[in-house]
């Protein structure tokens, strides 16, 4: 038997060893077609010479076969010294590269599950594109693991191309197996011809000083990737870059596969590997573009087909899918094949729900269509934000929109591909604008609708929205101009214009209401903040106005509900704070209250003695008393917040005890516990509390003194 004879068998050998791969390729963007899996071996290419198997001492058997046995070239092309008899198809009758596998249409289907079994031949499961070396192989005809005997039925059930990945990323196993005494092989230097694959017996590289490859790792480095970056031979490159990638360096794998690609420019194999990469790394943009460039180099290439379809199933480019779907072999992948149904499905009742304006359908289908596959289109992240828009959920939709263009930023869909009518690319615009509208940015809404019609100009629905959002900007710039000029009936008729145009736009409602508040329209300016607070419900100003001009129509319930919920938004607002005084007087006058004892800004009374005492809880209105000790580590936590209650409920007596103090009216009051928080209401105790929290406290003080 010649080197190159041992040097494939020893080679296969190796592979054999090798059972088992790093599951961290995980599909972080669910591309089932990427994930690892396993499948024992398909419809391999042709061009292999094939040879019949006899035993050896250790009764195996090995192929006879040389290391020319296959006559591929490097670029997948037929060699000029290949059997000009020989087809270069493959039993399936579809092309087959140099070391790639074709899945036939029996063969175990990505994102399937199968169960596992100890027998060979059995399929395991199986959802990954494979990665392809390009090398060549040396076939065996047995069926059986260690079995001597060939079959005809099945002559290529083990038949393994030297380097190649497969879905799961394992090496696959072979026939032939040496059971004990085996010296470990390794990847040699590639410096001498020991065939494909440069596997080396005796675990030693050519080039190394006899430690295994293994072990030959310089500051977390292989040495292998050092060393075939600046190697000659293209097949040596992708070995090593598959060899990375089945770890799952996908950084190390993608330089080593431009290296590939850089010293074989034509390999179409090389490209669909580097696809493989790029998705690891979740670049799917560049991934699809390195999918079509192996097309271009072999548009009869089926796994490109394949990969090509799953990415754009995943980017939601459905149309485009069904078509490399169908083209990736005599029959599409039935998983792949249902995704894209179900992806589409969602998208067709998505678009259905968005022409009739029913926006909790359309988010819920996007939500649908995501879940199903397609979970890294941008098209579909625009749907989501169009619908949160729609539905007046604006902080939702900006947050969207504004990571919709992370998604896939180096993809841009074909220049023909339509999405709910208008040009793709255009449609990520047309949301944009939409959100930038909404949220008062207004230039930059402008630049957003006039990219989307420089891609789709004569769309008439993007027509319409660049004239209107032109409009609204132009009212807007000069019905502020208006207001600052001290002309607010002037100003009020040009954010109406506007509303012309953007019938919900709360910047302009917000602006016209500050323009009727001005005018002493009140009841109009209410009804304008109502606008506003109906789309954008913590809009602090439209909620300032709001409750501004309730104080004024003298409806104080409502004035100091807002103004509450402005102190929350607003804690620290001597303004609001005041304001909200004014309204609770107001509010208590109305009722007929006693106000006399209310302050504003005022601070806990802290109380010097026993009549003292029971004068100040005696006062009409609402009392808070304050048991407290000065060391105690609990009263110290609580006191800021109590100085606080007190500036925010200016209505309500607020009173401190230090037990340290005047212990006669702790022993009165039978306090044994510190903080204690004792409620009167015009002298008689409500409610007690020991060590309560912020909230409890707070809410308490709330119940009773409304």
């Amino acid at each position: 038997m010649s080197d190159h004879v041992g040097a494939s068998v020893v080679g296969t050998q190796k592979l054999q060893s090798l059972d088992s791969i790093s599951d961290r390729f995980h599909s972080a963007l669910s591309l089932e077609a990427n994930k690892p899996d396993f499948k024992d071996f398909p419809v391999l290419s042709s061009h292999a010479s094939y040879h019949p198997t006899r035993p050896t001492a250790s009764g195996n058997t090995t192929s006879s076969s040389s290391s020319s046995g296959s006559s591929i070239s490097v670029s997948g092309k037929p060699s000029p010294l290949a059997d000009s008899k020989k087809s270069d198809l493959s039993l399936d009758g579809r092309r087959s590269h140099s070391g790639e596998l074709v899945l036939g249409p029996n063969d175990p289907i990505p994102g399937a599950t199968y169960t596992k079994s100890s027998k060979p031949g059995h399929r395991r499961s199986g959802s990954v594109p494979l990665i392809y070396s390009g090398g060549s192989f040396s076939p065996s005809f047995s069926t059986g693991f260690g079995s001597s005997t060939s079959s005809a039925s099945s002559p290529i059930a083990n038949i393994l191309p030297a380097g190649n990945i497969y879905p799961s990323g394992k090496i696959g196993k072979t026939t032939t197996m040496n059971r004990s005494g085996a010296r470990t092989d390794t990847l040699g230097s590639g410096i001498g011809n020991y065939g494909h694959g440069n596997i080396v017996r005796g675990g030693t590289s050519a080039a190394s000083s006899g430690k295994p490859m293994e072990a030959a790792v310089c500051n977390g480095v292989d040495p292998a990737v050092r060393r075939v970056m600046i190697s000659g031979d293209p097949e040596e490159v992708k070995c090593v870059g598959n060899e990375q990638y089945r770890k799952g360096n996908f950084a190390e794998a993608l330089k080593l596969y431009d290296r590939a690609i850089a010293l074989c420019p034509d390999s179409a194999v090389s490209r669909s590997n580097r696809a493989a990469a790029l998705t690891g790394l979740r670049r799917l943009g560049e991934a699809v573009k390195e999918c079509e460039e192996a097309l271009v180099l072999d548009p009869a290439f089926g796994r490109a087909h394949q990969r090509l379809a799953t990415l754009l199933i995943s980017l939601g480019q459905v149309e485009s899918a069904r078509k490399h779907l169908l083209l990736a072999g005599p029959q599409p992948d039935p998983v792949e094949f249902r995704k894209l149904q179900a992806v589409e499905r969602h998208l067709d009742m998505c678009a259905e729900a968005r022409k009739v304006g029913d926006w909790k359908s359309a988010l819920k289908e996007s939500d649908a269509a995501f879940t199903e596959g397609a979970n890294a289109s941008s098209l579909v992240m625009a749907s989501k934000a169009e619908a949160h828009l729609r539905l007046h959920q604006l902080e939702e939709a900006d947050m969207v929109i504004s990571n919709v263009f992370k998604l896939d930023s180096v993809y841009s869909p074909s220049s023909n591909t339509k999405f709910f009518g208008m040009l793709a690319n255009s449609y990520l615009y047309v949301v944009s604008a939409q959100v930038d509208m909404a949220r008062g940015r207004f230039e930059n809404a402008i630049t957003a609708a006039q990219k989307a019609r420089q891609v789709d100009p004569r769309n008439v629905e993007i027509y319409t929205l660049l004239n209107n959002t032109r409009a609204v900007s132009r009212a807007r710039t000069l019905g502020n101009e208006l207001f600052n000029s001290g002309k607010f009936a002037e100003a009020s008729l040009a954010y109406g214009e506007g509303l012309k145009y953007d019938p919900a736009n709360p910047i302009l409602y917000c602006n016209r209401a500050a323009c009727r508040s001005k005018l002493g329209q009140w009841e109009k300016a209410v009804e304008d903040c109502n606008k506003v607070l109906s789309i954008q419900a913590n809009y602090t100003k439209a909620l300032l106005r709001r409750a501004a001009s309730y104080s004024e129509l003298e409806r104080w319930s409502e004035a100091v509900r807002d103004y509450e919920a402005l102190r929350e938004q607003l804690p620290g607002d001597i303004e609001v704070a005041e304001a909200l005084f004014h309204a609770q007087v107001g509010l208590k006058t109305s009722r007929g209250e006693e106000i006399s004892n209310m302050k504003f800004g005022g601070e806990v009374e802290e109380i010097i003695g026993f009549e003292h005492f029971q004068q100040a809880i005696s006062l009409p209105g609402v009392s808070v008393v304050y048991f407290m000790v000065g060391l105690n580590h609990n009263c110290n936590q609580i006191t800021p917040f109590v100085d606080t209650l007190c500036r925010r409920f200016p209505y309500v007596n607020f009173l401190k005890v230090d037990a340290s103090t005047v212990p006669v009216i702790v022993k009165a009051e039978n306090v044994r516990t510190f903080p204690t928080f004792k409620i009167y209401k015009s002298g008689t105790k409500v409610k007690e509390m020991i060590c309560p929290s912020h909230q409890v406290l707070e809410y308490s003080i709330r119940q009773y003194s409304s």
